[in-house]
């Protein structure tokens, strides 16, 4: 059974082993991973490439080898990789190019740069000026690979023409677009350092660098041509950025290229395979890892930076700057976006609009300078931040509606709440003039406090118009009210003294009362002179004192307090007098004396 079971592991382990290197041979060839269309004039990806590049874990360092079509960029690949031609990168004899939009090689080099283990993709390009090709999707070719690559190795034959520095421009533009911030901690996004590679069949003579050198000088131009005006401004750009940039001469393998494919090393120019050697170990020394947006990417990153290019590059007529800082800029403005609406979703609306403003204007400053710290480039970046303003602005616009509608619906609430209350000051069963003036104080107070947002002023003016009204309303009847007040107490207090305490002093006073109010007002004082009198101004004051204070509001307890009064008066009207002797209130007689005689009455 022992025997068995190891038997069984050696088959498996066996089996995982050849599995695996089954599939690492199946990525050890040159895949597509741009392709052009019918047309030559716009590229699509290949899935094929996009696989092989995915399943790569580690940070991606890209190089890629551009240059004229039927300039050695295959062979020196291969090269590169040690691989001899038909195991590598397709390499044509004819006069067409052999390379159709650009291939990698599925098995990366590994390398550790700076302590960290880099995949190091090989690229190939097809070559410039080729036939049936229209120069934009040449331009998209170089502009791809510049902008994907972390080493571009511009392989020129025999010396630098001015087509060759011409070339450059989108190079150029992209260095100048992203350079200024890989200088900073932040970096956005990194551009591709050059390698001026070019391949002579002698070393006599000028360096390469002499060479570059001399070729970025500036052509004078007495006659004002615009082209070279063109192409002196883009030496004046490449001279200042020399630091990025770097020069290497390589001398011809070989008189007969066309056999180079079937040589060895043994068989090659012994000074070609010792600068190639030097040229690998160049190639080691400089490459880096590709950055963008301040990080490192992985395969599936990296896939996700091929599609967002190569939308930029097919947007257009042309390839653009403005258009690859744009589209790389979008995910950034979208963060910038979502950073500023969760800044605005924390306010409670309801605000006043200084303070909506202020919000406004806090939440736009973290907005714009997440976007300092991350956005892609320097001068067309401009387009992105005016984007992010319009954003920002759009949704500013839709808070002010917002705030404009709740607090609208706020102090509406408020002033009708407040207009009830009003009314219900008007019903009181016992005006009161304090109760009303505390009601109006504190409906006012409350609209005053809690009505807030750009409706307040609107409505605190209908506020103002209506309390005015309602004041004056309420004075105009308080006194009537008031004067039928005491007339019905006069009345009730006949009854009283007539019926109930039987007081005959009580009912002659309540019937002067009466009278006086009913007649002798109405005959002599006028309603106006009656109100401005200081006995009715005491009587107002004691009617004040008795219906509304702090501690008792008689309107709210006339109901209970009278049914109680009721019920005591009847109680003490059948059963009281029961239980005590009837006494007059006033008695007549007297039947003790202080000598404790007595005598008959007398009538």
């Amino acid at each position: 059974m022992s025997f068995l079971r190891d038997v069984v592991i050696w088959a498996t382990l066996t089996c995982l082993w050849a599995y695996g290197s089954c599939k690492v041979e199946e990525f050890r060839r040159a895949f597509p991973v741009v392709e052009p269309d019918f047309g030559h004039t716009k590229l699509r990806l290949a899935r094929e490439g996009l696989e092989a590049i995915r399943r790569i874990k580690n940070p991606i360092a890209a190089l890629s080898v551009i240059g004229p079509y039927r300039s050695g960029k295959s062979f020196l690949l291969n090269q590169l990789l040690s691989l001899p031609c038909d195991k590598g990168f397709g390499v044509g004899h004819m006069r067409d190019t052999k390379t159709k939009g650009i291939w990698v090689w599925g098995d990366p080099i590994d390398l550790v740069i700076d302590g960290v283990k880099v995949s190091v993709l090989y690229l190939d390009t097809e070559g410039f000026e080729s036939v049936g090709k229209s120069n934009v999707y040449d331009d998209r070719i170089f502009a791809l690979a510049t902008v994907m690559s972390s080493l571009l190795i511009y392989n020129l034959p025999e010396t630098i023409r001015e087509a060759d520095i011409s070339r450059l421009s989108f190079a150029v533009e992209i260095a100048e677009e992203f350079y200024g911030r890989v200088k900073g901690q932040d970096v956005a996004f990194e551009p591709a350092k050059l390698l001026w590679l070019i391949q002579r069949d002698f070393l006599q003579g000028k360096s390469v660098q002499q060479m570059v050198h001399e070729a970025l000088q500036r052509v004078p131009n007495a006659n004002g041509d615009k082209y070279i005006d063109q192409v002196n401004q883009i030496r004046d750009s490449l001279a200042i950025m020399g630091h990025n940039s770097t020069a290497f001469s390589l001398p011809q393998p070989h008189l007969q290229r066309t056999k180079l494919c079937d040589m060895n090393d043994s068989e090659l120019d012994e000074s070609y395979v010792e600068k190639r050697e030097h040229l690998k170990k160049l190639v080691a020394s400089i490459i880096h890892p590709k950055i963008v947006q301040g990080k490192t990417l992985n395969g599936k990153e990296f896939v996700s930076f091929l599609e967002q290019i190569l939308e930029a590059l097919n947007k257009g007529e042309i390839p653009s700057t403005g258009s690859l800082v744009e589209v790389f800029n979008k995910v950034i403005l979208e963060q910038c976006l979502k950073l500023y609406n969760e800044q605005m979703d924390r306010l409670h609306l309801p605000l006043p609009v200084e303070t909506l403003q202020h919000s406004h204007d806090k939440s736009k400053f973290e907005a714009k300078k997440l976007f300092d710290e991350q956005h892609f480039g320097r001068h067309h970046a401009d387009q992105s931040a005016i984007k992010l303003e319009e954003g920002m602005q759009k949704v500013y616009k839709n808070f002010i509606l917002a705030n404009e509608y709740k607090s609208s619906k706020l102090c509406e609430a408020l002033f009708m709440r407040c207009e009830d209350k009003m009314d219900q000051l008007q019903a009181l069963r016992l005006p009161s003039m304090a109760k009303f003036n505390a009601g109006f104080l504190q409906c006012n107070e409350t609209f005053v406090k809690k009505c807030v947002g750009p409706s307040k002023t609107s409505y605190q003016q209908r506020m103002s118009k209506m309390l005015r009204k309602s004041r004056a309303l309420f004075i105009k009847e308080y006194n009537n009210k008031l004067f039928n007040w005491l007339v019905t107490f006069s009345l009730v207090m006949v009854v009283i003294g007539r019926f109930v305490v039987k007081f005959f002093l009580l009912e002659i006073g309540a019937w002067v009362m009466f009278i006086f109010l009913e007649t002798y007002t109405r005959m002599f004082w006028t309603s106006e002179s009656l109100y401005y009198n200081p006995a009715w101004h005491f009587i107002v004051a004691t009617w004040e004192t008795i219906v509304y204070s702090p501690l008792l509001d008689l309107d709210k307890w006339s109901v209970p307090i009278g049914l109680f009064l009721l019920v005591f008066i009847l109680y003490w009207r059948c059963y009281g007098r029961r239980k005590h002797s009837a006494r007059p209130i006033l008695p007549i007689y007297n039947s003790s004396h202080k000598g404790g005689s007595s005598r008959p009455r007398s009538d």
